[in-house]
């Protein structure tokens, strides 16, 4: 039987990887240690993309790059826990993550951007969007919480506004984290049922499911009229959390050509079956 003396002995150094391995698989029955072998895969093809992250994060910095990553999706896609495995070990001082609240009285009566532009990089700096300003575009109409009119000019105008950012030197990435109807409830039920993770679910989720369809009709609007050569959607799927944090980390960091890139040893081509420009 595996004891905490035998993992301390493994961040100690006193047994080497694979004798630790060679104790799990003696320990184990073959479903655990298909599950432990795989996420000791997942953590440590996770520290190496981390570390290559840092390094880009590095380049960004000495070189005065601003890189604005904005992570759209259905609720309970997986966009918070990409996010936090991608900041995770990033210094605080030049970067960001940005999730803001509902507007506020005086934000609805300014234009819709005003919001969004206070917050875009500084030089320097890799910022990133819990949701951005894609939520006019598919849950304020979906919900109703724009009118017919505000949703039009929007469409009109994202574009536009985007292509403003791309000459200003902004560099912007768009994901849109996708997964399944089954997946969704599946996950919304666990949040339902974690006293950890309740918090999480709302009113706004249950819609969600209720208004799946139109919801679909949206998106593919949205994606059919800001689906631009300068600024493309990335599309992840997502069933798969791990897999889609992984594969996304992959995306961020092929994008760039910065100093010791590859160093970690690990492949920075994302999975296609996984990570897909929207065609």
């Amino acid at each position: 039987m595996l004891t905490i003396e035998n993992f301390k002995s493994l961040e100690n150094g006193d047994i080497t990887k694979k004798q630790f391995l060679e104790l799990i698989k003696s320990n184990s029955s073959s479903d655990k240690l298909e599950e432990i072998l795989y996420n000791l895969e997942y953590e440590d093809q996770l520290y190496k993309l981390q570390s290559e992250l840092v390094n880009l994060q590095e380049w960004v910095s000495k070189n005065k790059k601003r890189v604005c990553i904005i992570f759209e999706g259905r609720d309970a896609a997986g966009k918070g826990g990409a996010i936090r495995r991608m900041t995770q070990h990033l210094n605080p001082r030049s970067r960001r993550v940005v999730a803001l609240a509902k507007p506020t009285e005086i934000e609805q009566g300014q234009w819709y951007f005003r919001r969004y532009i206070k917050e875009m990089p500084n030089p320097g700096e890799l910022v990133f969007f819990d949701r951005s300003w894609y939520n006019r575009a598919v849950v304020e109409p979906v919900m109703g919480f724009c009118t017919q009119e505000q949703y039009n000019k929007f469409m009109i105008q994202v574009s536009e506004f985007e292509q403003m950012l791309n000459e200003d030197g902004i560099i912007l990435i768009k994901f849109w984290f996708s997964v399944t109807k089954d997946e969704q409830l599946r996950r919304f039920k666990s949040r339902i049922e974690s006293p950890l993770k309740k918090w999480k679910f709302s009113s706004v989720d249950e819609e969600g499911q209720n208004k799946w369809d139109l919801y679909t009709q949206y998106k593919d609007q949205m994606f059919a009229h800001t689906h631009t050569t300068s600024s493309p959607w990335i599309i992840i799927k997502t069933n798969n959390k791990k897999e889609a944090r992984l594969e996304s980390l992959r995306y961020v960091l092929s994008r760039f050509d910065y100093d010791a890139k590859g160093n970690s040893g690990i492949t920075l081509l994302p999975d296609p079956n996984i990570v897909q420009p929207y065609h």
